[in-house]
């Protein structure tokens, strides 16, 4: 939306000001707006004017939904009380926190009490990640996929009713003016392949360092399969929430077609540079067909396996991850 503005804004004042008489000029006004058009196409699709790729439910209830909500809520913020109240207020079956240190570990304790269920693994680093469930987890995996320092996590969850499904949470290394963005590529394609393999049906969730319209998000939901919720619903921007004008997606929750969208919602501020988010899904595998899955040719697979080679510096995959703990309950 932003260099869709610009250039926008750009392109007007060019033609105003500027006589278009020469052959260069002319060729900067097309350039101009093919540079917005190639923009607007990306917004169009987070529009109600695109269709959408998540179908909702047509159930009010049903034992098999559950509400899931993930929130980075920044290391340094220590606002813990505004965040639980946001927390209890719309009583997650789910939550997921990228961030946390020792100290939130410690402030967010009263959690235990709510959530019977949880996988911890606070850090000092910006990468710490817990997970709270008031559903069963049956097994889980806390693994490191590219850096020995970002951990993951990996789940199999429990519904009421004995319904299984898995749940893969991370939070790659955002891009930086000294380092590249192959390992964050190579750690969402290596969980994009998991997913796809996995017997369950399976959901991807976490600050993923990347926005929804990127080229690599798209690659991996094709990999996947996975759906995203807020295509033909909106940006659903979490971050910068300190700088209304410069925001976009970057905390996100994908899933396979055998859930169905029963609700979407960015939930308010609460002293972290990025927003909540919150989903609540319903379980109707016998309904996954209905949807248009999301699927990978073989130039893109051949693609996403240079990728990864690329980012995890020729070794495999399961020579670079590293599960420090792993449990079946």
């Amino acid at each position: 939306m932003q260099i869709a503005f610009i250039a926008a804004v750009v392109l007007g004042l060019y033609l105003y000001f500027v006589p278009i008489n020469h052959q260069a000029e002319i060729l900067f006004a097309i350039l101009l707006a093919v540079a917005l058009v190639n923009q607007l196409v990306h917004v169009y699709r987070y529009t109600w004017l695109s269709p959408v790729q998540a179908l909702r439910s047509k159930l009010k209830s049903s034992p098999n939904s559950f509400s899931f909500m993930i929130s980075n809520v920044r290391m340094s913020n220590r606002r813990y009380d505004r965040f639980l109240k946001i927390v209890a207020e719309n009583a997650p079956d789910l939550l997921l926190i990228n961030e946390p240190d020792q100290a939130w570990a410690e402030a967010i304790s009263s959690l235990d009490a709510v959530y019977k269920y949880a996988i911890k693994k606070p850090l000092e680093n910006t990468y710490g990640m817990m997970l709270y469930s008031k559903f069963r987890i049956t097994e889980y995996e806390i693994r490191y996929l590219i850096e020995p320092e970002i951990p993951s996590f990996y789940c199999v969850l429990e519904l009421p009713t004995g319904r299984k499904f898995d749940l893969f949470t991370v939070h790659p290394q955002p891009p930086s003016f000294d380092k590249n963005t192959d390992k964050r590529e190579a750690e969402l394609l290596i969980v994009a392949k998991m997913a796809k393999e996995t017997p369950y049906a399976s959901i991807v969730a976490g600050d993923l360092n990347d926005v929804a319209w990127s080229y690599t998000t798209g690659l991996f939901r094709r990999i996947s399969g996975l759906l995203d919720p807020r295509i033909g619903r909106g940006f659903y921007n979490t971050y910068n929430a300190f700088i209304p004008f410069f925001r976009y997606s970057l905390d996100h929750i994908f899933y396979d077609p055998a859930f169905r969208l029963l609700r979407l919602k960015r939930l308010p501020f609460f002293g972290s540079d990025h927003f909540p988010m919150l989903v609540r899904l319903n379980y109707e595998p016998l309904e996954a067909d209905e949807h248009e899955v999301p699927f990978a040719g073989e130039d893109e697979k051949l693609e996403a396996e240079e990728m990864i080679e690329l980012g995890t510096e020729g070794k495999a995959p399961e020579e670079v991850a590293q599960v420090v703990k792993k449990k079946r309950l």
